[in-house]
């Protein structure tokens, strides 16, 4: 079991509350979001673009402290993260001044 904390305007948009407990095979960062766009269709283009599955501007990824915003979908989760131990974290960011 995986779990992923969103953030709270995703979690308003996909009717979550608190953290997703996804129970799936996924090992790398792509299966990951794609398992959880599948749970949650309204979550698609939401997260990464539409055609292109990129992520969105703003959107951040991290597991275990580690920022994964800029790696590639092919990116193996942490072991901690792919046993549950550790929550893997979408994470809206803020620009400004």
């Amino acid at each position: 079991m995986i779990r992923v904390i969103l953030p709270a305007h995703l979690r308003t948009l996909g009717g979550v509350a608190g953290e997703v407990k996804l129970e799936t095979g996924a090992t790398t960062v792509g299966t990951l979001l794609d398992a959880l766009e599948d749970r949650y269709p309204v979550l698609q283009g939401a997260i990464r673009e539409h055609v292109t599955q990129q992520r969105r501007p703003y959107v951040r990824y991290f597991a275990c402290e580690k920022d994964l915003s800029h790696e590639p979908p092919d990116t193996p989760l942490p072991s901690a993260v792919v046993s549950g131990a550790e929550p893997f974290l979408i994470v809206g960011a803020i620009a400004g001044g």
